[in-house]
């Protein structure tokens, strides 16, 4: 019988909790003397840089290392969009508590090269370092570094000095061979320190390329792959290799280009962002996409999705999430988005899945393609001021269950079932060896549903919440115990003390059913909550509804060791921490983070986080009797649960204050716009000819900037010309990138001021932004100076592998009404890039370039001003101050910089915090009004200098307004933080 939703309801508060506890001998079937068939061996232990040599491999099921099956469960992250090496500490131990074993990794080429043949992995850029931390928090790699990686980043990771080379990128083109090999040169003399197979650090993939659609057929695309595969293999890195196909494809699939007769050395993988208004799509082996469905262009390789959308980006003006913002992103791709997807792809045989992002942090300095404002939140589980959301419960309890469930690893399709006339879909799964079945329940519509299931030999009701999907187990084992089924999905088992543990969950109000074979009758006890139980035939039957925690210690049946079951609803499975030691797990439950566990003796050793006061709890091996939280003892007792229980609860974080931002400096500059201004040290832009793919114009000098060395932020011409006495205008071709403009001058005095429009959905994804601003000229005799500044945001990505990452950027050609008189140009940009903060920190501006934006400079005699401003000029006015923090050291506060001000003002921003540049704000654009500030570029002990440089175009009142410190969120607890160094001497100019 299907029950409906209101008869299942009414039931559930029954003492059979909506099921009859008189079931039928199908049923009922006696288990008696059946012994428990144990998996293929359990899952890898967490890796470490542990100096033994390791294997690693694949079959068409899953990962092998050595020798054991392994599911990737894998959140991508990246280093260079948090540039404080203290916190890459916090984010990874977050993401291997919340249940991921791997992450994922883009080393961008920019971000390391300022120029031909130097590479910088020291500071905020140390790979190794990162490497080392990884292997450290116990979470396998997949490193993936180009040469091109897209992500949003400015020339899709590019260096600004590849866009002025010969050569075409991403082909076998030999001129660009060379500076890859260079390049892959520097990464991999890191990366071969690190792989698994030596022992040496936690790397057990790599990927080769990232979604190179273009020249699939042409020798051009297989040569370069080809080579890309001889190099990596002759750098040392001996791990298996992949390409990441732009959708499911089936390019660059083993076969499809020489890797040297090594068909067992390299999987395909593929991406995909689909969208959550849609029903998730059958993208692996068991999909319906043909040979080109997915996984299925590899039949011979495990299911790998490099990249599954964790979020999605938002563009200037916020057009994405129609103004909202990541917040958007996040709350249509939620908890409930993350099962019903993430559990899709695992029925569909996806046995290597990455989701992008897991942490998204911060696009800082001139890092963010054009397309993408400074943060790259992206609606990630974990947000960009690295606090924990509602997103990672779901990752927790998969990722759990997949540590504690070795035959989710090797699943084949089993016959289909049929769950009643609900709508819900059901997906049958079954490990050929232990014959556990798995059962994965996916609701497509917006109310809940409840599906008919036969769970071994019996049918029961399983509710399916509205866009929502739930997995189900039966024949797994728990420990020495067998599961016949549950209506609750297993999140996790393990042994702890003389007896197993394990944990079922589910959302909050359920009423669950969970079976298991006994042999005889065992003693049952309730340790807490309401569940009812009962024995018959060789099956003891627990109903139990879930809220809060609820627990039931089962003994004996024919089985000396105790199992104890943890029925938890989702809030409370996220805050049951596992962490595996040499001397066997800890469980441990109650704060709101567990970072590490040692074993020292009769102690157990934990650090961790408390937001709130909060409980106590560990499971632990036999004869510890001593807990020490935070290097602190604590006093516990012994419970009925054969835990330790802390007698007092943990404090909350105390009260984070934080200053008001007062006592402003405030010096206008731009002196270049002036007829008087001294030129003559500039570059002189007279070049004939460009490698750029834009056009030089007949009869113009190249006036593109990157060709004169200029790759990043702002950058100034100065044109000098006489006898234009009938020029009626004149005009300024150029191109910027989504939200630049160019600002100019006519002997000292304004032109105007040209924006490029606000995208919208249609225009967002143009890639490339040009236009021409046309202004009168005023007529004068004699010799004239025109001066224009040019906001770049920066290059283009080069996805569809044709070079656009070198269309110019600047000027591109000036041109008169009525006139055509010959123009002598000079060209400033940034000055060398500072050695410590590296090449995307700073632009052109007269203030960067004499460092105004660093710490110390000596801005005594600048004028004290208060805020809001509200002045029209065009140009740019730079703002100072210094405050001073002190939060308590044993509390990890996240700090933001927020400004707000009437929409109709027109300007925008850079915020430099001790020098570093961490983004660009637009008043009238948005959406952005909140800037993460990381600590360690933030001194959260101790003094720090905020300066800001506003640029305006004199149309409205210029601000800034309100700017004012913000609390993102707090723990008791953190990681160190060391502060980054941030050096404040002169800067050469």
């Amino acid at each position: 019988m299907v029950l409906s939703r209101r008869t299942f309801s009414a039931l559930a508060g029954t003492a059979a909790l909506g099921f009859s506890l008189s079931g039928s001998g199908s049923e009922m079937a006696c288990a008696a003397g059946r012994a428990p068939v144990a998996p293929t061996g359990p899952a890898p232990g967490p890796p470490s840089a542990d100096g033994k040599a390791h294997t690693v491999g694949f079959d068409r099921y899953s990962m092998l290392i050595d020798g054991k099956r392994l599911v990737l469960w894998s959140g991508e992250v990246h280093p260079f969009r948090l540039p404080s090496p203290s916190l890459w500490r916090d984010v990874l131990e977050k993401l291997r508590a919340h249940g991921y074993n791997t992450i994922s990794i883009y080393v961008s080429w920019n971000y390391h090269s300022p120029a031909p043949g130097k590479y910088d992995f020291t500071g905020v850029r140390d790979l190794d370092l990162f490497l080392r931390t990884a292997a450290e928090t116990g979470l396998y790699v997949i490193l993936r570094p180009g040469p091109y990686i897209n992500a949003e980043v400015d020339a899709g990771g590019f260096p600004g000095w590849l866009t002025v080379t010969q050569g075409t990128a991403r082909t076998s083109d030999p001129t660009y061979l060379k500076y890859v090999d260079e390049w892959l040169t520097a990464v991999d003399r890191i990366a071969a320190k690190h792989l698994y197979t030596k022992g040496g650090g936690t790397i057990v993939l790599y990927q080769l390329e990232n979604e190179y659609a273009n020249n699939v057929s042409s020798p051009l695309g297989r040569d370069y792959m080809t080579h890309l595969y001889t190099k990596v293999r002759r750098d040392g890195i001996d791990v298996p290799l992949f390409h990441n196909d732009k959708g499911r494809n089936g390019h660059w699939a083993p076969g499809t280009f020489d890797t040297g007769g090594e068909k067992d050395r390299y999987l395909y993988g593929f991406d995909g962002y689909p969208s959550p208004f849609a029903p998730p799509p059958d993208w692996g082996y068991f999909g319906v996409g043909g040979t080109k469905g997915g996984s299925t262009a590899s039949p011979e390789t495990p299911g790998l999705i490099a990249e599954f959308g964790g979020g999605w980006f938002d563009p200037w003006g916020g057009v994405e999430f129609d103004g909202k913002g990541y917040a958007e992103s996040r709350r249509t791709r939620d908890a409930a988005y993350e099962r019903r997807f993430y559990l899709t792809n695992l029925a569909n045989g996806i046995k290597v899945h990455n989701v992008y992002m897991t942490f998204g942090g911060t696009s800082w300095g001139w890092l963010p393609a054009p397309i993408v404002y400074t943060s790259y939140d992206y609606g990630a589980a974990l947000d960009e001021a690295r606090q924990p959301t509602a997103k990672l419960i779901p990752m927790h309890q998969i990722g759990q269950l997949l540590h504690s469930v070795p035959d989710l690893a090797k699943l084949d399709r089993a016959e289909d079932i049929s769950v009643g006339d609900t709508g819900v879909k059901a997906y049958h799964l079954v490990n050929p060896d232990t014959k556990a079945h798995f059962y994965i329940l996916r609701n497509d519509a917006s109310a809940e549903a409840v599906a008919s299931v036969p769970l071994a030999g019996t049918t029961l009701p399983v509710p399916v919440p509205g866009l929502d999907a739930r997995l189900l187990a039966t024949g797994i084992t728990l420990g020495r115990r067998k599961l016949r089924y549950s209506t609750a999905q297993p999140m996790m088992w393990l042994a702890a003390g003389r007896q197993d543990i394990a944990v079922f969950t589910g959302r909050t109000g359920e009423s669950t059913r969970t079976a298991l074979e006994c042999a005889s009758e065992p003693t049952v006890t309730v340790l807490e909550g309401n569940p009812v139980h009962v024995y018959a035939d060789g099956v003891l039957r627990i109903d139990a509804r879930l809220n809060s925690l609820t627990r039931v210690l089962v003994q004996g049946g024919g089985i000396s060791t105790p199992l104890l079951l943890l029925f938890a609803d989702d809030q409370t499975s996220g805050r049951l921490w596992r962490h595996d030691t040499p001397s066997g797990p800890v469980l441990v439950r109650g704060p709101a983070l567990l970072r590490t566990a040692a074993l020292r003796g009769t102690t157990v050793h934990l650090t961790g986080d408390t937001i709130e006061a909060a409980d106590l709890e560990v499971w632990g091996p036999r004869g510890v009797s001593e807990v020490v939280w935070n290097q602190g003892t604590l006093k516990t007792v012994a419970t009925t649960s054969g835990s330790l229980q802390v007698e007092q609860r943990l404090p909350g974080v105390p009260v984070v204050l934080l200053p008001t931002l007062t006592n402003w400096r405030r010096s206008a500059e731009n002196p270049e716009s002036a007829a008087d201004y001294d030129d003559s040290g500039w570059k002189a832009a007279n070049k004939k000819s460009s490698y750029s793919v834009t056009p030089v114009p007949a009869g113009q000098p190249v006036l593109f900037a990157d060709d004169y060395g200029y790759h990043y932020g702002d950058v100034w011409y100065r044109g000098r010309f006489t006898d234009a006495g009938k020029a009626g205008s004149v005009s300024f071709s150029y191109i910027s990138g989504a939200q630049g403009l160019l600002m100019a001058w006519l002997d000292g005095k304004p032109l105007g001021t040209h924006r490029m429009p606000v995208p919208d959905k249609k225009t967002v994804r143009l890639g490339t932004w040009s236009a021409t601003a046309t202004f009168p000229v005023p007529e004068k005799k004699g010799p004239r100076v025109l001066s224009v500044l040019v906001r770049r945001m920066q290059h283009d990505e080069d996805g569809a592998a044709k070079d656009t990452h070198k269309v110019a950027r600047g000027l591109t050609a000036v041109t008169f009404e009525g006139d055509s008189p010959a123009v002598t140009w000079r060209i400033r940009g940034e000055v060398i890039p500072d050695p410590v903060r590296g090449p995307v920190n700073n632009g052109g501006l007269y203030g960067e370039r004499h460092g105004w934006h660093l710490p110390g400079f000596a801005d005594s005699r600048w004028k004290v001003v208060d805020f809001p401003r509200d002045e029209r000029r065009q140009g740019v006015v730079w703002y100072r101050t210094d405050f001073r923090l002190a939060v308590d050291a044993s509390v990890d506060a996240s700090i933001g910089l927020t400004l707000t001000d009437d929409p109709a003002r027109a300007y925008r921003v850079q915020i430099f915090l001790n020098g570093w540049n961490m983004g660009q704000y637009i008043n009238d654009v948005g959406p952005q009004h909140t800037f993460v500030l990381p600590n360690g570029l933030l001194r959260t002990r101790g003094p720090n200098t905020l300066a800001l440089a506003v640029l305006s175009d004199g149309t409205t009142p210029a601000g800034p307004g309100k700017v004012a410190l913000t609390l993102l969120g707090s723990a008791a607890g953190g990681v160190p933080v060391a502060v980054v160094n941030s050096p404040g001497r002169a800067v050469k100019h």
